[in-house]
């Protein structure tokens, strides 16, 4: 069968839309209308219609800001291409093992989806046994470390509008379920740089996290360790995981372009 005949099988709308979610990357992790109409060669009425869609279905999203979109992690369901071609994924997974040597505990990165976090790394511990968390795996953000870390770096703004109206779910006799203890931890988290969960999501489970940011400044994913309340004795975390863990996250946060103010 010819290319011709072939042709008019295609579905331009399916075409544009795969093609619209491979314009984003690295260099350009946000694109405008305008932007995306651009490289398509057509009017700003073809890619919104399009976009529209993806939004709908959960696939990108639009700063309300900005008005700038961006994909989601829901790409995932499509395979693994958003993981595999995420920079971070790659620069993070060596410093994953490393934090993961030095203190024999899980490790794991994740990112800010809604109000639950999507994970998005995982390097098992050396025989500790943990909460069993899986690449792809989403939890409750108010009630994990890497959960309070991220909200607790957003723009006052945005976690305003993530966090009012919306019930904050018990799962341990821990969890935090009022909004203005919730706040108040988000803030000491944020002066602190690292935040904790002490049994809030589940029985018998301690986990640090801190952030990883990019040159503006902005939060984009955090690391985190996790490990059974019973091994959390005496000094270890003070004295080693959460050193270990902060050296890790700065190194991640240089190699994603921050540069640290003196």
């Amino acid at each position: 069968m010819s290319e011709d005949k072939n042709d008019r099988y295609l579905s331009n709308s399916l075409v544009r839309g795969l093609e619209i979610l491979k314009m984003f990357n690295g260099d350009m992790p946000t694109l405008s209308l305008s932007e995306i109409a651009n490289k398509l060669n057509v009017s700003r009425t073809t890619p919104y219609r399009i976009l529209f869609t993806l939004q709908s279905l959960g696939y990108i999203r639009q700063d309300e800001l900005t008005k700038r979109y961006e994909l989601t992690p829901k790409v995932l369901e499509l395979g693994f291409t958003y993981l595999n071609t995420m920079p971070l994924l790659d620069l993070a997974r060596p410093y994953l093992e490393e934090l993961r040597d030095e203190t024999g505990l899980s490790t794991h990165l994740g990112i800010l989806e809604g109000n639950e976090v999507a994970y998005i790394a995982r390097v098992p511990g050396k025989g500790v046994s943990t909460v069993n968390v899986t690449v792809g795996s989403r939890l409750p953000a108010h009630a994990t470390a890497l959960g309070k870390v991220l909200l607790a770096f957003q723009k006052e703004e945005k976690l305003t509008a993530m966090l009012h109206g919306n019930e904050l779910k018990k799962y341990t006799g821990k969890t935090k379920t009022q909004l203005l203890a919730l706040e108040n931890e988000l803030r000491e988290i944020k002066e602190k740089g690292y935040s904790t969960s002490d049994e809030e999501f589940e029985n018998g489970i301690f986990s640090v996290a801190a952030p990883i940011v990019n040159k503006q400044g902005h939060i984009i994913a955090a690391i985190n360790v996790v490990a059974p309340v019973a091994v959390c004795k005496g000094d270890f975390i003070t004295e080693t995981v959460i050193p270990a863990l902060l050296k890790h996250a700065d190194q991640l946060s240089s190699f994603s372009g921050y540069h640290q103010h003196s």
